[in-house]
């Protein structure tokens, strides 16, 4: 890769993270697409710098992933990260132009997520033993997860002083950094109350305070691995067949405030979603759900 699309691509990531807030995730992502893209520009086109890449060399690039057999959703985070880059680069003024304006995405599929009943969720809800600090914690957890629709990361990072129990809501920053306030209900607070009463004391370890709401048994906090693997574990003690993740909590939160009457918008502010397109998602989902209600309880259906 030529030094300037070097110089380019280390601004490019110190922009990611400084300027637009993304996650370290986000980041390598975005980092890796366009290590890609500016390889085969250096080297299939010869290419010196971001000024010299024109549209065509962009729909030739992306010609050449497509025939590599990639999927859509790859090649529409592709152009997405292409893009970010290239407004980087106009930004900067490391070119003059922006080559990806008239460069469409690829339409994709929206498969429709997996939800759990709410019968489900209660099963999933009472399986922790309660008795012991870590049942006690993990049922904290579980019911933070239901009655937030947080998505992992922001459950990990949540601190005690967050959380306003008297209220009943909790701060919560998402994606970028942006907070929203999202309301947590009479049971889950009295279960996350439960926890900080009776389970967070004796995992707390003073030799390494931490703000973090939900600790593991060594005193720190909790990675998304672990979460995963408490939600794996009650669902299964609860005979639940489906592949249940932390998020199939968030997407049976969004669906359930729906199905009993929600408005769009307001689950939007929830959830956190930029776009409420991405919520739109669960409207598929409620129709399904009311498509069940009336075939069951219309005489003519």
């Amino acid at each position: 890769m030529h030094a300037r699309f070097q110089q380019a691509l280390q601004g490019f990531k110190t922009y990611l993270t400084i300027e637009r807030g993304f996650s370290d995730h986000s980041i390598a992502a975005y980092v890796q697409d366009v290590t890609r893209y500016l390889r085969w520009m250096s080297g299939d086109r010869q290419l010196a710098a971001p000024a010299d890449i024109g549209m065509h060399d962009i729909t030739d690039f992306l010609a050449t992933l497509r025939d590599a057999g990639l999927a859509a959703s790859s090649m529409a985070r592709t152009i997405s990260s292409v893009r970010h880059f290239h407004r980087f680069a106009v930004s900067e003024r490391l070119s003059d132009h922006n080559p990806t304006e008239h460069i469409d995405t690829p339409s994709l599929t929206r498969h429709l997520p997996l939800v759990l009943t709410t019968e489900e969720v209660e099963r999933i809800l009472e399986q922790p033993e309660t008795g012991t600090p870590l049942g006690l914690r993990d049922r904290g957890i579980l019911e933070t997860l239901y009655a937030t629709g947080m998505r992992v990361s922001e459950l990990t990072s949540i601190a005690t002083d967050q959380v306003f129990l008297d209220q009943g809501y909790a701060r919560v920053f998402g994606k970028g950094s942006k907070e929203r306030i999202v309301p947590v209900g009479s049971i889950a607070v009295k279960w996350i109350q439960e926890y900080l009463t009776h389970s967070r004391p004796r995992l707390y370890r003073h030799n390494r305070p931490t703000p973090v709401l939900f600790l593991n048994r060594r005193g720190g906090g909790l990675s998304r691995m672990s979460i995963l693997t408490i939600t794996k574990k009650y669902a299964s003690r609860a005979g639940i067949a489906m592949d249940v993740h932390p998020h199939t909590f968030r997407h049976s939160f969004a669906t359930h405030l729906l199905e009993g009457g929600a408005d769009l918008r307001s689950v939007q502010e929830m959830l956190g979603h930029a776009d409420i397109s991405t919520t739109q998602i669960y409207t598929h989902v409620d129709r399904d759900y009311l498509k069940e209600v009336h075939r069951t309880f219309h005489p003519r259906s």
